[in-house]
């Protein structure tokens, strides 16, 4: 079998050509007269078919002994065949060999006559991706990067690859894994997010950059939306105004990004997981945080209370969002002008208002996906704020030198690529879009 390989989409534009394909035995038909396999790719399912008789035994031999999500190698020639659901066409067997055996006994079930659950499959994540519809997730995936990087480039960005091993917090402190016993620092953990390296490449003088990379939380939560390693998608950019430029920067990309996938997987998505892509128009509708719980207190909902801040939480963030799809069909808010009890250090404030903040949170289909804001670049307005937070200045100088040389005014923001998935396939969990999950839970496979 020194042919080169046909992937399964490719086959019906072979016919009468013989051919070799590579993949998963998905089903076996082992009847008295002839036999069919059902092989798979990652491109799709053929049926393979061969006669039985003696001069066929020893390939009847093998077809026989095979197990489902055995790996194979099947050559022979594609026929024409209407009565065949798969493409119209099937491959007459004329060599197979058995690359690996699947132990027959799988752990969990593929065929989908019975429910396996999610931590069942998440435990055997390595046979529940070679379900379709989880290749396709990961599929889409690829290209939303590649679309969000076209814009990126296309829009004068430069990629980093910030540091994910830290001496102190770049968050509020919470959440950290620590590392200290590794590096005999008190304060050295694994990043939450690459704020302060997006912020020093404002400093250099580098304008625009992003980064796609992992970050890690020690949130214990167990919620749908949690996840304590996840890949984080994040943006700076100088020169501007407010946090309003930020966001209409964002606004374009993500109608850019969502428009390449729909264009590409929107009829797979409605077909396999019965979702419909909506491209936004933009400007997306923004209302302040102020605004947002009168909102949702007209509602009649009774929205967290904190010590001394009413907060959206999650049905609160529901009612918003359902609220801007009635009054505008919009599926996206943003959520502006959070107050300084609730946001960090260096986010900048208003002059005239100096207990609201610059920043801004969106909202997708009732869920938060992005935390944004103006950072504030002034090197005493910092200080002042770093002390009003009761943090110790020390531990941040690093952070706070890169404003005392010059820089200009920015902002940016961070946007979770699994929620983004999770939200966009109409999908419950982000466990169910993230490659491997880790949770507080879960270290393996």
């Amino acid at each position: 079998m020194n042919m080169k390989r046909t992937h399964i989409k490719q086959v019906a534009t072979n016919i009468g050509q013989t051919v070799k394909v590579q993949g998963f035995v998905k089903k076996v038909r082992d009847q008295k007269n002839v036999q069919f396999v059902i092989v798979r790719d990652h491109t799709g399912l053929v049926q393979a078919v061969t006669e039985r008789n003696e001069q066929t035994a020893r390939i009847n031999s093998i077809i026989s002994s095979l197990t489902a999500e055995s790996a194979v190698e099947v050559e022979g020639a594609v026929l024409a065949n209407p009565k065949v659901g798969l493409g119209g066409v099937e491959i007459q067997i004329s060599d197979i060999r058995i690359a690996s055996v699947a132990d027959p006994l799988l752990p969990i079930d593929l065929t989908g006559r019975f429910e396996t659950s999610l931590d069942t499959r998440l435990d055997w994540r390595f046979i529940d991706l070679r379900q379709p519809a989880n290749l396709l997730i990961f599929q889409i995936q690829t290209l939303a990067e590649m679309a969000m990087r076209e814009f990126w480039v296309n829009e004068g960005f430069i990629e980093l690859h910030s540091p994910k091993l830290l001496s102190h917090p770049s968050e509020s402190g919470a959440e950290l894994f620590e590392i200290k016993k590794y590096f005999d620092m008190p304060n050295a953990c694994l990043a939450q997010s690459p704020q302060f390296y997006k912020q020093m490449a404002m400093a250099a003088g580098f304008d625009k950059v992003f980064e796609i990379g992992p970050v890690f939380r020690a949130n214990p939560s167990f919620t749908s939306r949690h996840d304590t390693e996840f890949t984080s998608v994040d943006v700076e950019i100088s020169w501007v105004d407010s946090h309003h430029d930020v966001m209409a920067m964002e606004e374009q990309w993500l109608q850019y990004t969502l428009k390449r996938v729909k264009e590409v997987y929107g009829e797979q998505v409605k077909k396999v997981f019965g979702a419909d892509i909506v491209v936004p128009t933009v400007p997306f509708p923004k209302i302040t945080m102020a605004e947002a719980i009168k909102i949702v207190a007209a509602t009649g909902y009774d929205l967290a209370q904190t010590s001394s801040y009413i907060d959206l939480d999650p049905p609160g963030e529901r009612l918003i969002c359902e609220h801007f799809q009635k009054q505008m069909g919009h599926e996206f808010v943003f959520v502006i002008d959070y107050p300084i009890s609730v946001r960090p250090f260096y986010h900048m404030r208003y002059a005239d208002h100096p207990d609201v903040t610059k920043s801004f949170d969106l909202l997708w289909k009732g869920l938060e996906v992005t935390t944004g804001a103006q950072r504030e670049h002034r090197y005493d307005i910092l200080v002042s704020q770093v002390k009003e937070k009761r943090m110790k200045q020390e531990s941040l100088q690093f952070y706070l030198d890169f404003f005392k040389y010059g820089c200009p005014p920015h902002g940016g923001f961070g946007f979770g690529l699994t929620r983004m998935l999770m939200i966009m396939l109409g999908l419950k969990n982000v466990r169910e879009v993230t490659f491997l999950y880790r949770g507080p839970n879960r270290l393996t496979p």
